[in-house]
């Protein structure tokens, strides 16, 4: 299940990249327009700008931005930073593998198989869509 952060992450993306004039946007705003608890968007705001999606400015006219075009801005690395792997069982992540602890041969595990098809088809749908497939 995609958790509260990535969906509101996902959320407050979809709305900087929806304004038409690209100036900074207030956290209240986004917050009130798109129903997030302010406190909870400053956090994930503050990891979207950390990793590079975002930049601010403090003071009068401040707040956030985008720091790449919506096009430039792939599903994949957002779902990366808001949600982490991709995959649901760490021995079929493809950045941050470790092997399972009660799986003796992942090449004869049937959990094995099946997430790796899951992730695969995840990773098509992310790598097919941008910020901007999301907002059109």
């Amino acid at each position: 299940m995609l958790s509260k952060k990535t969906k509101y992450g996902l959320k407050a993306l979809a709305y900087l990249a929806s304004q038409k004039d690209k100036k900074p946007v207030q956290i209240s705003e986004i917050a009130e327009k798109e129903n997030i608890s302010q406190k909870f968007l400053e956090s994930i705001l503050l990891s979207l700008r950390k990793t590079g999606f975002l930049g601010s400015k403090k003071g009068k006219g401040g707040g956030y931005y985008l720091l790449k075009t919506p096009e430039e801005i792939s599903m994949t690395d957002v779902m990366r930073v808001l949600e982490g792997p991709i995959a649901m069982v760490p021995c079929v992540s493809l950045n941050f593998y470790e092997s399972c602890d009660d799986c003796p041969d992942e090449q004869a595990c049937s959990v094995h198989k099946l997430m790796l098809q899951v992730r695969d088809s995840a990773l098509e749908v992310y790598r097919k869509n941008t910020l901007r497939d999301i907002i059109s």
